[in-house]
């Protein structure tokens, strides 16, 4: 493998449209004013904060907080990220801290506790668990971007919904969400567990975030909980027409610089890479399950935002030594096991040079000639500009 010859490269740059510029800080005050005249001086009220790597995150957050203060509030941060960093108080605080989302950044405490509470039951009589810190506030504002799932297709997917009946339950509700979905299916059962805790939790509004092609702030928009539904539908379907893509439709190797949670909830999104969280087949004689049909993945390592959560792992058919020495196998499993994908935990062949790992994935290819074989590389999954 040390000699074998590899196909040669250029620089590809995709063009987007741009979007219109946005004034983050004018939007959200002027957005903000729908929710204002429900805010009584001394209230305290809980911001919800998730685990994406959202650009101008801590932008968003700083300014909701600065609202909340400027009306008379005592505003506070909590995770609402399920089960992830390690489902732990300390790894959840240290995954808002790598986004710039701190005490000392921000100058609001951070409340972290994994407790949860009986919320209510859905129609069909399944329960539905809360946050005991939220629910201790008098008001809940949630921050979180708008965007096509990584485990479903429907008229919603990640976002304020998913973060009420996920994110909110810590992990012992985002276990049960995930059981609940398993039999229901993903986007019926988010939103029957989002409109129970609407029903029951002091939330304020939501705070949407949509992003283009290139990672920008593309809009944002309040929402109070009776519009929060409908109108994180019609944010999605924007969303999903910002959507980036692959240039290519056939791809013999696909070279994925970097997986993370901050890049996507599944390491990778299969948005882009057209795998699934529950499988697929890496048999070279039948089309892919997904497009783009791609036929091999090298994932060569981790964020350092993920904090050692190797989510997406199992997507790839090879990767590096060094990103499997950098796993947290906890957080990575526990994160795995909650959501019921263990597909995406799974660790494929590794070598510990990248040269090796060329080498063995091109020649799994069974191509008659290697340097004809069509590699693409990116950054990551949310990085195809270039």
């Amino acid at each position: 493998m040390q000699n074998m010859p590899f196909p040669r490269m250029l620089p590809v740059r995709q063009s987007f449209p741009q979007s219109r510029p946005l004034d983050i800080r004018a939007v959200l005050r002027d957005e903000f004013a729908k929710v204002l005249p429900r805010l009584k001086p001394g209230m305290r009220i809980a911001v919800g904060v998730g685990s994406r790597g959202i650009t101008n995150l801590q932008i968003i957050v700083r300014k909701v907080l600065e609202l909340l203060k400027t009306a008379g509030a005592h505003p506070f941060i909590i995770p609402a990220m399920g089960s992830h960093g390690g489902a732990t108080p300390e790894g959840q605080r240290e995954i808002l801290e790598g986004y710039g989302v701190s005490e000392q950044n921000l100058g609001v405490p951070i409340r972290a506790s994994m407790e949860v509470k009986l919320l209510g039951r859905t129609q069909d009589e399944v329960e539905v668990y809360g946050s005991v810190e939220a629910l201790k506030a008098d008001g809940i504002v949630l921050v979180n971007r708008v965007k096509p799932h990584t485990d479903f297709r429907g008229k919603l997917g990640s976002g304020l919904m998913k973060m009420l009946a996920i994110g909110l339950g810590k992990r012992a509700g985002a276990a049960h969400f995930h059981i609940t979905a398993s039999r229901f299916g993903y986007e019926p059962v988010i939103r029957s567990f989002a409109r129970v805790v609407l029903q029951n939790a002091p939330i304020l509004c939501g705070v949407a975030i949509v992003e283009n092609q290139v990672h920008e702030t593309a809009e944002l928009a309040v929402l109070k909980p009776a519009e929060l539904e409908r109108g994180e539908e019609e944010l999605f379907a924007r969303a999903k027409s910002l959507m980036p893509k692959l240039p290519f439709d056939d791809i013999d190797l696909l070279i994925v610089d970097r997986i993370g949670k901050n890049i996507s909830g599944a390491g990778m999104d299969p948005n882009i890479i057209g795998r699934s969280v529950h499988g697929y087949s890496a048999f070279l004689g039948e089309k892919s399950q997904g497009s783009p049909a791609i036929r091999r993945i090298f994932a060569c390592d981790l964020t350092p935002e993920t904090h050692g959560n190797a989510i997406g792992i199992g997507f790839a058919d090879f990767t590096t030594t060094r990103l499997v020495n950098g796993m947290d196998k906890q957080a990575t499993y526990v994160n795995a096991l909650t959501a019921l994908t263990p597909n995406g935990a799974k660790i494929p062949l590794h070598f510990d040079t990248d040269r090796e790992v060329l080498g063995h994935a091109l020649a799994s290819l069974a191509l008659k000639d290697v340097l004809q074989a069509k590699v693409v590389r990116i950054a990551d999954t949310l990085s195809l500009e270039h």
